[in-house]
């Protein structure tokens, strides 16, 4: 089968990529499903910090990539042993995998797959080895899904399904940014009602980390960025503080809108600096929760006196330490009751041809989440 899909084929590009078009919309051949895997129409991608990371080179992965992580769409075929997914059904894709057996799937951390991560970085299905080719031969899937496509051929283990009531584009939202943003907050951090919470970094993730304080109790909540826009978005979204991350004095106002220090701080930015200040921002005996992701290299100097005498945490989370069948649902029922809304983290939908001037408007902090949409 023939389907349009976004290439990258390499790093690095110089901007704007409207000029330099790092991604080429390009007709590709994909595979048919293999067992337990499945054929999705994609409806909706969204355009996420995670791929700008790997078209500017800071997260290289194996090239050329067909990129894209984030969306919803339609079942058109079942691979075999796939028996509990029906053609017709809506899914919203999750871009890690996981096998279920190994040590953290067992332990219920399936967002530490460590068969899933290994085929993330091969470039690889779950089930091994890879269904899209062009003349050339094959094409990297970009962390299992591939997503901007107009059809994608994943592991049964990257999908959930979802009511067909949610529109997709915003169903898209939830398998990244929400699972992410929310997760962090509801999972790894386990914020509870009047816990102060303070969010670094406000894209996709990190509003959506606010929503998920927001619904949880946390009081008060603060959200920490450079962009005045995203800091009134922040402020219409509930009873939100803000404060510029430009300031000279951000830590200290932080600290004096929560009495010394929030109980939790989320870094969302993906840079040192801005997880260098989530530490400061967070009291004595507090925790400090970073899911951003800066270039591999990237290291943290703590003071170890402060982290022992202070009695602090510092946590990573990845997928907001997600289980993706429990989270997911429950987040899409907290929309519905209007205690998540998350379609207020659109910025718009653009069609497939224009992604390169999505990433630009995404890269220049001009929108939170560009949805690219599917006709069909």
């Amino acid at each position: 089968m023939k389907t349009r899909a976004a290439v990258l084929r390499t790093l690095g590009a110089s901007r704007p990529y409207a000029d330099s078009r790092p991604l080429a919309i390009e007709t590709v051949t994909l595979d048919p499903p293999g067992r337990d895997e499945v054929l999705v129409a994609i409806k909706a991608a969204g355009l996420c910090h995670s791929d700008l990371s790997v078209i500017n080179g800071d997260r290289p992965r194996p090239l050329p990539m067909a990129l894209g992580h984030e969306a919803a769409g339609v079942v058109e075929a079942l691979g075999e042993g796939v028996t509990d997914l029906a053609v017709g059904d809506h899914v919203v894709m999750v871009f890690m995998p996981s096998c279920g057996h190994c040590n953290p799937c067992a332990g219920g951390r399936p967002a530490l797959c460590e068969p899933g991560a290994a085929a993330n970085g091969r470039g690889e299905l779950l089930g091994g080895g890879k269904r899209l080719h062009d003349t050339d031969g094959e094409l990297n899937h970009h962390l299992g899904c591939s997503a901007f496509a107009e059809r994608a051929v994943v592991s049964r283990r990257s999908l959930v399904r979802v009511d067909p009531a949610l529109p997709f584009a915003k169903a898209a939202l939830f398998g990244c940014a929400v699972l992410t943003g929310v997760g962090a907050v509801v999972n790894t951090a386990g914020v509870t009602a009047g816990q102060s919470v303070a969010v670094v970094g406000l894209g996709g993730v990190g509003l959506a980390s606010v929503l998920g304080a927001l619904a949880s109790g946390a009081s008060p909540v603060v959200a920490v960025d450079l962009s005045e826009d995203k800091l009134a978005l922040a402020r219409s979204l509930g009873p939100v503080l803000t404060v510029n991350a430009a300031d000279p004095d951000a830590v200290d106002q932080v600290h004096a809108l929560t009495k010394g220090g929030a109980d939790f701080v989320f870094e969302m930015a993906g840079s040192v600096r801005a997880l260098e200040s989530a530490w400061q921002m967070t009291r004595r005996g507090g925790t400090t929760v970073t899911a951003g992701l800066p270039p591999p290299e990237a290291t943290l100097a703590v003071n170890v006196v402060d982290l022992v005498a202070g009695e602090r945490t510092l946590k990573g989370s990845y997928i907001g330490t997600c289980v993706p069948s429990r989270d997911l649902p429950r987040y899409v029922a907290l929309y519905r009751a209007g205690r998540l809304p998350v379609d207020r983290l659109m910025s718009g939908t653009i069609a497939l041809d224009d992604i390169n001037t999505g990433f630009d408007r995404l890269a220049d902090g001009e929108v939170v989440r560009l949805v690219v949409e599917f006709p069909g």
